[in-house]
């Protein structure tokens, strides 16, 4: 399930490859793209999102988001990460690894999106299995976690696809376009992975 994925550091900066897409921080020269993707998708993306804001896709709004994603990535609390095409280098989407807990939790939480024009053709299925490649062999955690609307029937079949175990319903787990929503709850654990 993990097989063929690749990471290493390039300036210090984590960079994984994976079947025909890879990832790598968000950066600064990202944000024309990032913004006009975020913005074509826009209807795509807002059901499954927390509420955007009104400065969303600004510029300045970009660069204090990179400097949350270095700062947490530097305290070992969590790292962004873009999804790239190989093919052709276009930014197609992203992935978060966040809220990371060390100590006897060894645990963090997978966050996603992909943008309309690349949805549905199994691009964020080799997104997730590179970067659950990253969370074992690289990060040594033991479990990751991911939720999704029970409506959002394909990311529930992306978590399923990719190995992660549905575990049960959260009430009112997460707020989604500003409203408190029931999630359905999957992890994906170290043992669980495939030869």
């Amino acid at each position: 399930m993990f097989g063929g994925a690749r990471f290493f550091f390039t300036e210090t900066r984590p960079y994984i490859e994976g079947d025909g897409v890879y990832l790598r921080e968000p950066q600064m020269p990202d944000y024309p793209a990032w913004a006009e993707l975020r913005a074509k998708s826009r209807e795509f993306l807002e059901p499954w999102e927390p509420r955007w804001p009104r400065d969303e896709l600004e510029r300045n709004t970009f660069r204090r988001r990179i400097r949350y994603y270095y700062r947490d990535a530097r305290q070992d609390l969590g790292y962004a990460f873009f999804l790239f095409r190989t093919s052709d280098n276009a930014l197609i989407g992203g992935a978060t690894l966040s809220n990371i807990r060390r100590g006897v939790s060894q645990t963090c939480s997978l966050g996603y999106w992909i943008g309309a024009p690349y949805a549905r053709q199994g691009n964020m299925t080799r997104g997730v299995r590179a970067i659950s490649w990253f969370v074992f062999d690289v990060l040594r955690l033991h479990r990751l976690e991911a939720a999704c609307l029970p409506e959002n029937k394909a990311s529930a079949a992306l978590l399923t696809r990719t190995g992660f175990q549905y575990e049960g319903l959260a009430r009112r787990y997460l707020k989604i376009n500003g409203t408190w929503q029931d999630h359905w709850l999957f992890a994906l654990l170290a043992e669980d992975r495939q030869p």
